[in-house]
């Protein structure tokens, strides 16, 4: 069950995010709060999973309120607000989604499935989280503690992959192309975010959409142009930008 909070300074805002979720299976409503204070107190004292969040309130705005909720109090967010313009800053804090008042269903219903597939994850992260480190006779780690595989959802199903089997992966937009062999998989993150995520001594960033483990690079072949050509034992061939050709040694 993925717990709720309900933030918005409009009683009927919050009533309509009520009834949609008391419809939707899997979701429970465990507080609401009508300011960016009641927020910041409602989740540190409740531990909710998810936050609907208005942006704009009298007191705080809903990027202030994130940053007053303490980083490991922080629930994952969907904003709901009545203005776009500030989708830009709702991306760059990773929300979940930004759905825009008057709330169309599919849309709602779309953000929902997002937070249950972002909710799977999380929760399969800290499983095997805590059976690595029951088989490593420690105490349990946070996932952040645990580094080495990406959980990726396809429907129903759960893959495991360490971080030594993925051979490259490229950008789809807020998505990236997990390539480890067999048919690619896709997996919500940008690449960005991952490219934080992955061991630097054993990943590079050869393109603005491309990381490649560097473990699988057979040749690379430069042009007279500053760019190039990447390729992999398996025999793929990715595109090398002149921007990052140094993270493989050619900036001579």
């Amino acid at each position: 069950m993925i717990r709720v909070l309900l933030v918005d300074d409009e009683r009927p805002a919050r009533d309509g995010l009520r009834v949609r979720l008391e419809r939707a299976a899997g979701f429970e409503v465990v507080g609401e709060a009508a300011s960016g204070r009641e927020a910041i107190e409602a989740a540190v004292r409740l531990r909710p999973d998810l936050m609907f969040l208005d942006v704009r309130m009298p007191d705080l705005n809903g990027f202030e309120v994130l940053r007053g909720i303490p980083r490991t109090r922080r629930p994952r967010v969907i904003f709901v607000t009545a203005y776009d313009r500030h989708a830009l800053e709702a991306i760059e804090v990773h929300a979940l989604d930004y759905l825009l008042k008057p709330i169309v269903s599919s849309r709602f219903a779309h953000a929902l499935e997002r937070a249950r597939t972002d909710h799977v994850q999380r929760v399969a992260t800290m499983t095997l989280a805590r059976l690595g480190a029951k088989l490593d006779d420690a105490p349990p780690a946070p996932p952040a503690a645990q580094p080495g595989r990406l959980i990726v959802r396809e429907g129903s199903r759960l893959h495991v992959v360490p971080y030594g089997k993925i051979q490259w992966v490229a950008a789809c937009g807020n998505y990236v192309t997990i390539h480890a062999g067999g048919r690619p998989m896709l997996h919500r993150m940008t690449l960005g975010r991952l490219a934080e995520e992955l061991p630097r001594d054993a990943f590079a960033r050869i393109h603005r959409g491309t990381i490649v483990n560097l473990a699988e690079v057979a040749d690379v072949q430069l042009s007279p142009h500053g760019d190039g050509e990447v390729r992999l034992h398996s025999g793929e061939v990715l595109r090398l930008s002149r921007r990052y050709r140094a993270a493989l040694g050619g900036n001579g």
